[in-house]
């Protein structure tokens, strides 16, 4: 089977606060540092700082 160019760039966002995994996206690899966005936990119930997770 094929390797898709795709999945060698996809990452996880984790929870900041219950540590979760809840979203999925893609990254530029020139970009060094962590992604960090404001996205909604349905956990918590609120929305939270979601950080890059280890692959």
């Amino acid at each position: 089977m094929a390797k898709s160019k795709f999945s060698e760039n996809l990452i996880k966002l984790k929870c900041g606060v219950c540590k979760r995994v809840n979203y999925y996206t893609r990254k530029k690899k020139s970009l060094e540092r962590k992604l960090e966005l404001k996205k909604h936990c349905k956990w918590c119930r609120k929305h939270t700082a979601h950080k890059e997770a280890k692959r």
